[in-house]
């Protein structure tokens, strides 16, 4: 059996287990299916001969391959959960030759994947391609991430591959704040640098993220009734419109782009009595990010001084940071990805991510971790899409990091082979 199919049999396999994180849900992790797949991962890395392997009570799987004493010890993270963006938990994926149809997903709901909405795919004419029915996403993310890690693991045990030791991670809940990424016990988990698999295309590198902050705003009204509420009733809702409107409509998700953040008021509830806002806020630049923070506090201040029979407040709660406040491209870590792709003749795709990885959040607790692709493409929707040979070079890269390091001596960059 060749990689190609190893890879998608092990896809097939993790893509089966319904594993969508629930937002609403407390646990950790959040879905019972989660649970499955983490004893999944942990019976299948015993039963590859990974002696320290560990299944913990949030959901957590980890393993370490001791390895030659004096290499780099590289760690791999991926998660267990796919997104739920109101499409079917189950997925039911399929490959499928791509030859410049339209394709048909599903017969009985008539769900078609519209070359012309989407001529990414026309790269990719002759190939073997992964899709779902268009129930669901695929699950790409991060399940190809899976596929690509054990099948490395495999693949180092059977060759006797040299390496330094090699640490693995499965978290729960990553599409729902990183959770188990921040609950990661990096006692155990314990190398010198990591790497995340998680987005995009062929090439991607990311090692830029955004620095992440959600804000809940609390405001109380006065209440009155219609006929005697002259100089009397304060309307919470418009107190509300009112602090939105002291931000810049040009400083949205939807009309910015790059490296440029933004203010986010997403969630809104409440009456005639109370309002609750949330707002996202979002930057690479650690400064600009600080500033935001600083803007939502001045103008829940200021709604107070206009408003002084209301109650306004404000709490705020940072959610991850960017890599790059740790690491630059010039880290050991970063630099090794580069290296591996310019042997394996892959054209980087730097990407400043407006948004986060489990990466994120380890960076910020100390352990550097940047992030390259999967191979998908369109993410998070029902035409999310896996071309094989994208796959192929995902576990490729991963198996020549790990080539690499059991080359190098501990503490010294990953160099690519003479």
């Amino acid at each position: 059996m060749d990689i190609a199919e190893r890879l998608e049999k092990r896809f097939m396999r993790y893509a089966g287990v319904a594993s969508q994180s629930d937002a609403g849900s407390s646990s950790l992790p959040s879905t019972p299916g989660q649970a499955e797949l983490a004893r999944t991962l942990y019976e299948e890395l015993r039963g590859l001969g990974v002696s320290d392997v560990e299944l913990d009570g949030n959901g957590i799987v980890t393993a370490v391959l001791p390895g030659l004493p004096d290499r780099p010890k590289l760690g791999f993270v991926a998660h267990l959960d796919t997104v739920d963006v109101g499409l079917s938990p189950t997925v039911r994926a399929r490959k499928i030759r791509y030859e410049g149809q339209d394709i048909l997903l599903n017969e009985e709901e008539g769900i078609y994947f519209d070359k012309a909405a989407h001529p990414e795919i026309e790269r990719y004419r002759g190939d073997d391609i992964l899709f779902s029915d268009g129930t669901s996403v695929l699950g790409a993310d991060n399940k190809a991430a899976i596929s690509a890690v054990m099948c490395a693991i495999e693949g180092v045990l059977e060759e006797g591959v040299p390496h330094g030791d090699l640490y693995v991670a499965f978290v729960p809940d990553e599409e729902i704040g990183l959770k188990g990424a921040k609950r990661l016990d990096l006692g155990r988990f314990s190398p010198d640098y990591a790497y995340t698999i998680d987005c995009c295309e062929l090439g991607e590198v990311v090692y830029e993220t955004f620095n992440a902050g959600t804000a809940f705003i609390e405001i109380e009204g006065v209440t009155a009734h219609p006929m005697s509420a002259k100089g009397v009733l304060v309307n919470p809702i418009l107190v509300a419109q009112d602090l939105i409107a002291l931000f810049d409509r040009l400083e949205t998700p939807e009309r910015t782009e790059g490296k440029e953040g933004y203010v986010w008021f997403n969630r809104i509830s409440g009456g005639q009595s109370a309002v609750s806002l949330q707002a996202s806020i979002r930057d690479h630049d650690l400064a600009g990010y600080d500033d935001k923070k600083r803007r939502l506090r001045e103008a829940v201040e200021e709604i107070g001084r206009r408003y002084p029979k209301a109650r306004a407040s404000v709490r705020i709660e940072d959610v991850y940071a960017n890599i790059a406040n740790h690491a630059d491209r010039s880290h050991p870590a970063v630099a090794a990805i580069y290296g591996a792709m310019a042997e394996l003749g892959i054209e980087p795709r730097t990407v400043a991510m407006r948004g986060g990885t489990d990466g994120s959040a380890l960076s910020a607790r100390g352990l550097v971790t940047p992030n390259y692709f999967t191979g998908a493409h369109l993410f998070h929707s029902r035409f999310e899409f896996l071309p094989m040979r994208s796959f192929v070079a995902s576990y490729r890269l991963t198996r020549r990091l790990i080539e690499n390091a059991g080359r190098a001596p501990a503490g010294a960059p990953i160099a690519p082979r003479a």
